[in-house]
């Protein structure tokens, strides 16, 4: 192994957690994760989970992940508090805080649980789309740190470019892993929920200002078919439903490689203009 190789991937210093004696568990931002205001919020989410994967009472696989982002999160450390509020025979429920200077920045409720074999069927199917490696390489504007994180591959809706005027539906379609790659687990999975940009950026045709309000993912596979995708390219597709008021709510998908519907995740998004 090379030096290069032995170093730790961007992604797991970004969601390392310390615990201290007080039960709280600690954590800070970082550079190479910043957003235009704050960290990306898929990194706040990924790092919120890993602070219940953490916990030795932690039972089952994750099920469900909604973050609200209640406030700006600044440059540096946090803390996090993680609480068991009640634990079934099939799932087990969280409560979470991340507070910064004695004031929350973020809640978040999590489901664990563990999963069984039963009947199964798939409504959704994954788009038919070319490969990534047909595709071309495209991503957004430098100056959007977390993004050099990832590398995209639009087939369809990407981020508009100068005067690309209004589009007639918000859909995009892209591959995307973490760049470099890295394989699959439910922090990343958590995070790559959230690589897609404001709808309203499509609709309207350029940049305006707007931030997740509130953000939630659906688990629908388990480790065993998360580590099967290894480090390939997930598919994802994400849309909106209306914008109205200031307000808009949108929805994405991610395929494995080989076609299994691995999340779903649903958003609200404040915006101006």
């Amino acid at each position: 192994m090379t030096e290069i190789e032995a170093l730790p991937h961007p992604f797991d210093g970004a969601i390392e957690l310390t615990a201290g004696d007080d039960g709280l568990v600690r954590g800070r931002t970082r550079a190479e994760y910043m957003n235009m205001v704050g960290p990306f919020g898929g990194i706040t989410a990924a790092t919120l989970l890993s602070a219940v994967q953490g916990r030795p009472d932690c039972l089952g696989e994750p099920l469900s992940l909604t973050v609200n982002f209640a406030g700006p999160i600044a440059d540096g450390e946090f803390e996090i508090t993680a609480r068991a509020v009640r634990t079934n025979r099939s799932t087990q429920h969280w409560a979470l805080e991340l507070v910064q200077d004695g004031a929350v920045a973020t809640t978040a409720t999590a489901v664990f649980g563990y999963r069984r074999d039963t009947w199964a069927d798939a409504e959704t199917d994954m788009p038919s789309v070319p490969a990534p490696e047909d595709i071309a390489p495209g991503g957004f504007p430098d100056f959007v740190a977390w993004a050099r994180n990832y590398d995209f591959r639009f087939l369809d809706g990407a981020l508009p470019g100068e005067n690309p005027g209004e589009h007639p539906d918000s859909t995009t379609t892209v591959w995307v892993r973490d760049k470099p790659s890295r394989p699959l687990d439910f922090t990343t999975l958590t995070a790559m929920a959230d690589i897609f940009y404001p709808r309203v950026f499509l609709r309207r045709g350029q940049f305006l200002p707007a931030g997740t309000v509130t953000l939630t993912v659906y688990f629908l596979a388990d480790a065993a078919e998360l580590a099967a995708n290894g480090d390939a390219h997930l598919l994802g597709r994400a849309r909106a439903h209306r914008f109205s008021r200031g307000f808009f709510d949108q929805s994405a998908q991610l395929w494995s490689r080989t076609g299994g519907l691995l999340a779903t995740t649903h958003q609200l998004v404040y915006f101006k203009g």
